[in-house]
């Protein structure tokens, strides 16, 4: 996709799709963003330049990985790059802001594993002729929400990226707009509660807001919330790393196990999809990568389709 400078800020082109790379993704290693940024070059030297240009005019710092045997350098957006960016206006604004303390605290592998997924659609769309780009995919969006089984609250569904994707059929000559709800998930928190994650996205596809009319509250509101955002509602990705295969593949039963137990994800027509990171890198979303969450475990592809009973 084209990319526009950020700024005035007498830096190359690259480096300025640099900064907007790290604005909207807040983190990310060197090679990251040479396979996002700089593809056609075989070596990262010259990312890696302008990556020093950025850090030597203030507008970008570094810190080292935490994983051992990892020695390669992360960078993130000062607070002068992130207003340099934001001055232009080509993107939409996030109040959070990067800095030493986080970019090396215990988030920065999930931050990572994130961009990684996003780095998979990238890189696949462009061996594929589909187009997904490095600002196609937005981190920790919020979507708010009201359940009955929390009478009173207003709840928040944050997927860990909302990525959007243009399917191309050249030979039916049909482009077909994708939006997925992507989970990372590197397997630091229990099964249960990555099931309670999966509830929440059943609960926001069946949330209607009420409508206010002046003074009066309208209880037959019959749009969804997420009508106002999305054209169809996003499938879902649940993307595991950060164990062996043996592992991951546990991890795919038992929460396939439990979603089938949760009567709210049963009752709901959410696509929703299972696979491990490696797998999505090695043989792409359309590939036969994903197991359902939901109903017979048999394999399929990023568009979730559902399988046809057996005769």
């Amino acid at each position: 996709m084209p990319y526009r400078h950020t700024g005035p800020t007498g830096l190359g082109q690259i480096a300025q799709q640099a900064a907007q790379v790290l604005y909207q993704h807040r983190l990310a290693s060197t090679r990251q963003l040479h396979q996002l940024i700089t593809p056609h070059h075989t070596r990262t030297e010259y990312v890696r330049r302008q990556l020093h240009s950025l850090r030597r005019a203030g507008l970008a710092e570094t810190v080292g990985r935490r994983t051992s045997g990892q020695p390669e350098l992360l960078w993130w957006l000062t607070k002068r790059g992130a207003n340099a960016v934001e001055s232009v206006g080509l993107l939409p604004q996030r109040p959070y802001r990067m800095n030493s303390d986080a970019a090396l605290g215990p988030l920065q592998e999930h931050t990572l594993a994130t961009v990684d997924t996003g780095l998979a659609f990238v890189d696949w769309a462009r061996r594929l002729g589909h187009e997904c780009g490095p600002l196609d995919w937005s981190p920790e969006t919020a979507h708010y929400y009201r359940s009955d089984t929390r009478p009173g609250e207003d709840l928040s569904l944050i997927p860990d990226a909302v990525l959007s994707y243009v399917h191309t059929d050249s030979e039916a000559k049909q482009r077909t707009l994708l939006n997925f709800f992507i989970e990372v998930d590197r397997t630091q928190m229990s099964i249960a509660r990555l099931a309670q994650k999966l509830h929440a996205y059943a609960a926001y596809y069946d949330f209607t807001p009420q409508v206010s009319r002046g003074t009066k509250t309208s209880r037959h509101a019959t749009t969804p919330a997420w009508r106002y955002r999305y054209p169809a509602f996003p499938r879902l990705l649940v993307v595991l790393t950060g164990g062996t295969e043996s592992r991951l593949s546990r991890r795919i039963a038992d929460l396939r196990s439990l979603a089938a137990s949760d009567p709210a994800l049963t009752s709901t027509p959410l696509r929703a999809g299972v696979t491990t990171l490696e797998r999505l890198q090695n043989e792409g979303p359309f590939g036969k990568v994903f197991s359902p969450i939901l109903g017979p475990a048999q394999p399929t592809d990023a568009w979730l389709r559902q399988a046809s009973p057996a005769i």
